[in-house]
């Protein structure tokens, strides 16, 4: 993991998520590879099946974690209650989002980039990932950089998916 200096350059930190926390955080603690991410990411794709073929998740349920789950409420800005490990994060400000099982969804395309109906979300140390499954792609990003919604890591990011849809 890395920090950003107020210079801009990057520095190495000690960082570990606590192995016996007080409370379970959604998907804090969470160890996995890029190649592993882009698998899971691939299943929404494929409806629920692996790259080997086998059925991990039936149809029914990639559906349902793709569908809005929170009707007419909608996604607004994230305040950070810890300036030190998170900014605010507001993904494409002025665009209605919404929250399915496990996933941020974008109701309107996404200039340069994802379909309405995408599935996104990220990490604590600037990982990111979405999920187009009306044009079949996925990306996933992992930079292992704190503090979370690092303005240049959003940048990158940004600059990834276009390059990603420019290249279809």
């Amino acid at each position: 993991m890395h920090a950003r200096l107020a210079d801009g350059s990057l520095k190495p930190i000690d960082f570990e998520i606590p192995q016996d926390p007080e409370f379970e955080m959604g998907g804090g603690g969470l160890y996995s590879t890029a190649a592993d991410y882009m698998k899971f990411c691939q299943l929404f794709l494929h409806g629920g099946r692996a790259e080997s073929g086998a059925q991990v998740l039936r149809p029914e349920t990639v559906e349902l974690m793709g569908r809005n789950h929170i009707g007419n409420i909608n996604v607004t800005l994230l305040k950070t209650i810890d300036s030190t490990s998170s900014g605010d994060a507001e993904f494409f400000p002025g665009m209605v989002k919404k929250w399915g099982l496990g996933f941020m969804i974008n109701t309107a395309d996404v200039p340069n980039g994802r379909s309405a109906g995408s599935l996104a979300w990220a990490g604590l140390g600037n990982t990111y990932f979405w999920i187009d499954p009306k044009r079949k792609v996925a990306g996933v990003i992992l930079m292992q950089l704190l503090s979370f919604v690092d303005g240049q890591a959003i940048d990158e990011f940004s600059q990834f998916e276009a390059a990603t849809y420019k290249s279809l």
